[in-house]
């Protein structure tokens, strides 16, 4: 290799605000595959195998930091988290060990030999290391294996085993990262897939997630595309081969070289876009081909860049890398090594630059559950307006009070029981089919359901008698979701690719010798269909305040707004999920609570065998996601709790799970069914004392 001193050549930046290459190192000796690393200040990397280089950013100039002690090649190395003492930790196949640098810099200068401490021995091939905030703990990836030594109590012969992928994966561990904040642990593996773990105490390592790096930029340059950021699936970012040298051919994967933390909060909301920087939990991925900006909340993609965009990059196809935030100038510091040949590259980055460039515009602004708007005269709601005016004062004082629970059957029936499910329910018959959907009214008076039969009832709950009955020969499909909507003005529902808006009258009067005549009637008001004319797979609006927004999904996977009292579709929101929505679920908040007004334009999604996930309206953004229920095969239902804190479903391994909408991973799961649980519920008088109480106060009904 070249003397120290000379092998650093700079290319004086360049006018892209995204990325500059700062320097290049010519080395003779590849560091493909080996961890890098990078502090505040400085970068370090193997120099000819066995020796450890350190390297100040600030001053290239100044004298390289050598470091002896292995006897076998470095295959990874981390620096510590604290300034003073600033630690790095490298690892060979002989040893893992630890060094002080401020320690090690005044060895040199004293003329003496720098000496590390070795904290473990013969673990085998250590791919990748990373030690916790405190720099007391230090975790080492070996193999499909992972390990923490701890650095104040190591005594050479015991270590922690938390970890083994070789059931879950056929592939080793390249990286791992841990985040304090929402005490979870990260890990990358060769196939591209990211496993998250939580840290919480209790939780004995739990699987959070399992993510595919490839399916995620996929998702991310297709949302992209539909969004009008770009023009055309962005297939470009994958690097061809014409980009190698003659005669070499690779195959592209998204092997996980770095995870490292991308601290949002540094750069100001406004050079966000619409990605909120207050309380997003983001992660660097350094692969082969780029590097990508990771929400650890919602699992998603949230920028990318891929280094043959750039042609000012000498580096195409990246075989390792390393990543850190600086918080003097906002920039992020990366150190990259090339796939093929010894070059290594320093690059500087502009998080705020990349993010701006490649987020949506923020077209929810504008809606609002809650209305906020008075009715237009040319609204559909507009007709609602008397209802609204005499039913006000009467529905502020009786609204649902959680004292009785319905449900709808595979067996045609639909049941209603005591909250306390004591007693015998009572029974509404008169389907032909399996009842997709119940509807409490807001006024607790009549009880809507609607089955398969393409039939839709309301009922008196006081005496399960049939108040209103709606024919098969009005609907060209079955209903798949009908509700009462804007506090029982209208009854909402959909069927094929279109939902209706109904303005009904039921009639109360008795008339013993007409009593078999319905006189209970009901208007079309309007009819609107989704973008694309897609079958709905799901629909939801509030009842319980007069609002003018419905939600839809489809079976293309989307998720619609539309606004009523514009009447027309307000926005789209592209692959919501990887399989159509089966259920969408508001934040409808209780008479028992208060939630702060914005509060209301949260809701919940969930598709088979892709979780659920927490929705803004306002940003039209997923703000978490939640999968540690499982549901491959079969629709499980979700609820939102009356406090707005908690989100509950049903899963296939009879559990319902509840999470706490600040954690991606559940604080409760709930047994004692026997099968399936296909559905649940909260009571609504008790929006937070629930949670501590045996099974049956959650009121959720499974089979």
């Amino acid at each position: 290799m070249e003397n120290p001193q000379d092998i650093f050549s700079s290319n004086g930046g360049c006018l892209i605000d995204i990325v500059i290459e700062k320097y290049l190192v010519e080395s003779k000796e590849s560091v493909s595959h080996v961890q890098l690393a990078c502090s505040m200040q400085d970068c370090a990397f193997p120099l000819d195998g066995t020796e450890l280089c350190i390297w100040n950013t600030e001053d290239p100039s100044h004298q390289l930091l050598i470091l002896r002690g292995h006897h076998q090649p470095i295959t990874a190395m981390a620096f510590g988290n604290k300034v003073n003492p600033l630690l790095i930790c490298s690892a060979s196949l002989d040893y893992v060990i630890m060094w002080n640098l401020e320690e090690c810099r005044e060895k040199v200068l004293q003329g003496l030999v720098p000496r590390g401490t070795v904290m473990g021995s013969l673990l085998g091939k250590v791919l990748c290391l990373q030690l916790s905030p405190d720099d007391h703990v230090v975790a080492v990836c070996a193999g499909n294996k992972i390990f923490m030594l701890d650095i104040e109590v190591w005594d050479h012969c015991t270590g922690s085993l938390i970890y083994s992928s070789s059931v879950l994966s056929a592939y080793p561990l390249l990286s791992l990262f841990i985040d304090a904040e929402s005490r979870q642990l990260v890990t990358g593996c060769a196939d591209g897939q990211l496993w998250i773990f939580s840290l919480m105490d209790g939780h004995h390592y739990r699987r959070v997630a399992r993510v595919d790096l490839r399916k995620k930029t996929e998702t991310f340059s297709t949302r992209r595309v539909k969004s009008g950021l770009c023009s055309q699936p962005e297939e470009s970012h994958l690097p061809s081969t014409s980009a190698l040298g003659k005669g070499e051919q690779v195959e592209v994967t998204f092997p996980v070289l770095r995870l490292a933390p991308c601290d949002l909060s540094l750069i100001p909301n406004s050079a966000c876009g619409c990605l909120s920087s207050e309380n997003t939990q983001c992660v660097w991925i350094g692969s082969s081909v780029g590097l990508f900006v990771f929400n650890l909340a919602n699992l998603e993609v949230e920028a990318a860049l891929y280094y043959k965009d750039f042609q000012s990059l000498s580096i195409l196809l990246a075989g390792s890398c390393a990543l850190r935030n600086r918080t003097a100038d906002r920039k992020a510091l990366c150190l990259l090594a090339s796939l093929f040949g010894g070059k290594i590259a320093v690059l500087e980055i502009n998080p705020a630059a990349l993010v701006r460039a490649q987020q949506c515009h923020s077209v929810g602004q504008s809606l609002s559950v809650p209305a906020s708007f008075c009715v237009l005269p040319t609204s559909p709601l507009y007709l609602g307006i008397a209802k609204e005016k005499s039913t006000k004062a009467a529905s502020q004082q009786r609204c649902g009070d959680g004292q009785w629970l319905a449900c709808g059957l595979a067996n045609h029936l639909s049941l209603v029981f005591d909250a306390s499910l004591t007693g015998t329910p009572a029974v509404f018959s008169g389907h032909d089919g399996a009842v997709n959907a119940v509807c409490w009214s807001q006024d607790r008076r009549w009880l809507l359901s609607a089955a398969q039969d393409g039939t839709l009832r309301v009922w008196s709950a006081r005496g399960a008698e049939l108040a209103l009955l709606l024919g098969k020969d009005m609907f060209s499909k079955p209903i798949q979701s009908a509700q009462f909507y804007y506090i029982d003005a209208f009854i909402l529902l959909s069927s094929g690719p279109e939902f209706q808006l109904l303005k009904y009258h039921i009639d109360t009067c008795k008339d013993e010798i007409k009593r078999y005549k319905q006189k209970s009637k009901s208007k079309l008001i309007c009819r609107l269909s989704m973008t694309g004319a897609v079958d709905m797979t799901s629909l939801s609006a509030v009842n319980d305040f007069y609002s003018h927004i419905v939600l839809t999904a489809g079976r293309n996977r989307t998720v619609e707004v539309f606004d009523l009292n514009a009447g027309c579709s307000a926005a789209v929101i592209a692959e919501a999920h990887s399989r159509p929505v089966h259920q969408i679920c508001q934040n409808k908040g209780s008479s028992f609570t208060t939630q702060q007004p914005q509060a209301y334009n949260l809701f919940l999604t969930t598709a088979i065998g892709d979780g659920m996930r927490l929705w803004d309206l306002r940003t039209l953004r997923c703000e978490r996601h939640f999968e540690g229920h499982p549901t491959r095969g079969y629709p499980c239902g979700i609820a939102f709790s009356p406090c707005g804190r908690f989100a509950a479903c049903g899963a296939e391994d009879r559990h319902a799970y509840v999470y706490e909408m600040g954690s991606s991973t559940y604080s409760h799961r709930l047994a004692g069914h026997t099968d399936t649980v296909t559905g649940v519920a909260f009571n609504p008088s008790a929006p937070q004392e629930s949670m501590g109480r045996p099974v049956d106060k959650y009121g959720y009904m499974g089979h």
